[in-house]
């Protein structure tokens, strides 16, 4: 069974299987998501002091989740539809997440 620290195979294969393959993804979705998944490591870079090659499927629960998207809107001034993107594009990341990693369903 992979380790925990499988985090950015993850990411990769979310970004070249499942946008374009399996979903049909249009360009700017796939720029939407790489722009949440880019803001979201800066914010855990910022948070828990760790690049985000060293982060783990398990500190990305739903609390951390929640103040990141509380993030998005009080500190970098989003309002309520660019928060629902982000969540949209983590909704997606972890629905792959739940395919490829089952061994990670119940932070899923």
């Amino acid at each position: 069974m992979p380790t925990s620290a499988d985090l950015p195979a993850l990411m990769e294969a979310f970004f070249t299987k499942r946008p374009i393959a399996q979903r049909g993804a249009s360009p700017h979705t796939i720029a939407s998501y790489r722009d949440t998944v880019r803001i979201l490591f800066q914010f855990a870079q910022k948070r828990l002091s760790r690049p985000p090659s060293m982060l783990t499927p398990e500190e990305l629960d739903a609390p951390f989740l929640g103040e990141f998207l509380d993030d998005v809107e009080s500190v970098r001034g989003n309002q309520a539809r660019s928060r629902n993107l982000r969540l949209t594009a983590i909704r997606s990341f972890f629905r792959h997440a739940a395919l490829e990693a089952p061994w990670h369903s119940a932070l899923i």
